[in-house]
């Protein structure tokens, strides 16, 4: 083996990544022998020591927080990254025995076997990391104004009163100081300040979303074509799925983010169980919130609609509910298709193909 070339690689070596320490096992990717079993620093200088002064190398890491610098200064060293589905490999090895030492041999031995078995993806670049942080920025600032206006909410209702309806985005506006009881004033109206101020905040971190997609993401237009999917949520598909053709059907989509119901069946019952939420959980959110406007009064008529209001028609329980996340689970696949295809967006095709009414 000619251990000079980039294609022949004498080892293999699987890194289990950990917040301060990642364990490394290296194997021998003839005979599988186990050569070295250490662990390193979770930051770049050690990576860089270790690994930058090695012959190419085969190695492969699971996907998570340090993933995506790992892979890149790896890949700068001249190895060979392969980063490794966590949820597929999990379904292969997680079972009995578990530590960060033998997960970081199965990584080399699933690697050395076959890397397909791995499911590897491949990361974005630093911009577009540093641009999903924008919208992982913007969702914290969303939720530390949510948790503000609801204990202001709280605080009001133990007095006997209660805040005029609104939205979160609205509250500020809507003079809710002149409804505060007096005895709260010195400890709400402080929180009334601050909740401006993360609004305007989050309306920052907008204007530089639509910037961002439109000059660096213009596939999100075509996403933007469904009514319902705003630039958020088009970029945070486009960020978050990161390859498009990781999927090679786009209804793994749904499955993907969660978003299809486990099953337990057993003679005659068949219920239905709660959606997996497995993936993304801001995605997710976002799908969803997007098919409540699909369903909503003020979205147009589409076969995502008309499906959606088939199902909630049922009247049996939690029929809305339900409706809701199939929606969300055929956007995910719709979307998808378009990221793919590029085609124009056709509400009613479904419909009219089959004559009128829709599937």
């Amino acid at each position: 083996m000619d251990d000079g070339s980039k294609g022949a690689s004498r080892m293999t070596v699987g890194v289990d990544l950990g917040d301060r320490y990642s364990y490394l096992c290296f194997l021998d990717t003839e005979s599988g022998e186990v050569l070295e079993e250490s662990r390193v620093r979770t930051i770049p200088e050690a990576f860089q020591r270790r690994f930058g002064a090695e012959r190419h190398l085969h190695i492969a890491i699971e996907v998570g927080t340090h993933s995506p610098w790992v892979s890149r200064l790896l890949e700068e060293c001249g190895h060979e990254v392969l980063v490794a589905n966590a949820r597929k490999v999990r379904l292969i090895y997680g079972d009995k025995r578990k530590n960060d030492k033998l997960d970081a041999e199965n990584l080399a031995r699933l690697a050395r076997l076959d890397p397909k078995l791995l499911y590897p993806l491949k990361h974005r670049d630093e911009n577009s990391q540093a641009h999903l942080a924008l919208i992982r920025s913007r969702e914290a600032l969303v939720g530390s104004r949510t948790q503000l206006i609801n204990h202001v909410r709280g605080a009001v209702k133990s007095f006997g009163a209660r805040l005029p309806k609104c939205s979160a985005r609205s509250f500020h506006k809507k003079k809710v100081a002149e409804h505060l009881p007096k005895e709260l004033t010195p400890a709400l109206g402080p929180l009334l300040e601050t909740i401006a101020e993360l609004t305007e905040r989050i309306r920052e971190y907008e204007r530089k979303l639509e910037e961002i997609a439109k000059e660096h993401y213009p596939e999100t237009g075509i996403l933007r074509q469904v009514g319902g999917v705003g630039t958020l949520t088009a970029l945070s598909f486009v960020l978050i799925l990161e390859d498009r053709s990781r999927f090679k059907k786009s209804r793994a989509v749904g499955a993907y983010l969660g978003l299809v119901p486990g099953e337990d069946r057993s003679g005659e019952s068949d219920p239905q169980r709660r959606i997996s939420k497995e993936g993304d959980e801001m995605l997710r959110r976002l799908m969803v919130s997007s098919a409540h406007y699909i369903l909503g009064p003020f979205a147009h008529d589409s076969d995502l609609r008309r499906h959606g209001l088939k199902i909630a028609e049922r009247g049996a329980k939690n029929a809305k509910k339900r409706a809701v996340v199939a929606v969300a689970r055929k956007l995910s696949v719709l979307l998808h298709r378009l990221w793919v295809t590029g085609e124009l967006y056709e509400p009613l095709y479904n419909t009219r193909r089959l004559g009128g009414e829709a599937a």
